[in-house]
This record gives C-alpha cells, sequence and structure tokens, in this order.
C-alpha cells in the first residue's frame, strides 16, 4: 500500500538536512522523500514503509524526529503522475555506406612483362 508519512525534524543547517535526506532515501520502500526549505518538516512517499524503522533513523542522524501523520495516498495523486507520463518513442537512423557492385571474380589484364617504348 503507498502511504505518505510526515515527520518533524530539528534540521537547522544545510549539512542536517542532506543528512536526514539520505537517511530517508536509504530505507526500503522508499519512493521519494521532500524536504521543504519554510518547514522542518520531511515528506516521505513509498510502498509499505516501516514508519518506526525511519523515525529511529532520523533520530539518530538528525537528534530529533517525531511522526506528524501517516496516510494513504490518494487516487489523484497517482492520476496525476500516470498524465505526466508520455508516450516515448524511439527514433532509429539506419546509414548504409554506398557501395558499387563489383564482381568479385573479375579478372583484370596484366600489363605483359616487355618494354612497352619499342
Amino acid at each position: 500500500m503507498k502511504q505518505k508519512v510526515v515527520i518533524r525534524l530539528s534540521v537547522h543547517d544545510e549539512k542536517s538536512r542532506s543528512k536526514a535526506m539520505k537517511t530517508a532515501v536509504g530505507v526500503d520502500g522508499v519512493d521519494s522523500a521532500s524536504l521543504p526549505l519554510d518547514k522542518d518538516q520531511i515528506e516521505v512517499t513509498g510502498n509499505d514503509v516501516d514508519v518506526v524503522l525511519l523515525t529511529r533513523l532520523l533520530r539518530k542522524s538528525v537528534k530529533r524526529a517525531d511522526v506528524v501523520s501517516v496516510s494513504p495516498v490518494k487516487e489523484e495523486e497517482k492520476k496525476k503522475e500516470e498524465k505526466k507520463e508520455e508516450p516515448k518513442f524511439e527514433q532509429i537512423i539506419v546509414g548504409w555506406p554506398q557501395t558499387y557492385p563489383v564482381d568479385p571474380y573479375q579478372w583484370y589484364d596484366q600489363p605483359s612483362p616487355g618494354c612497352s617504348i619499342m
């Protein structure tokens, strides 16, 4: 089941933000994670994310993490994702070298070894 988890963190600098992102993305089942600049919350989306494990790992790396909410992903978000996908067309260009037909068994006359002046 796809779910969205929001966790409040105590991040004040860029180093702790990057630590939190690396930790969150490293957990099994996480599809995406976002950490807005104006909020001290991380939003994690994924399939069967272990919230307890994620919170425990974030507490080890950032020192403060509290679960705010756990909710299933709405169907509207899935439909938007499906609409964004465009069909991919592959364009294959094949270039053949231009060759002229040559008879492989064609024999050429060899010039005679004699002097051609006389």
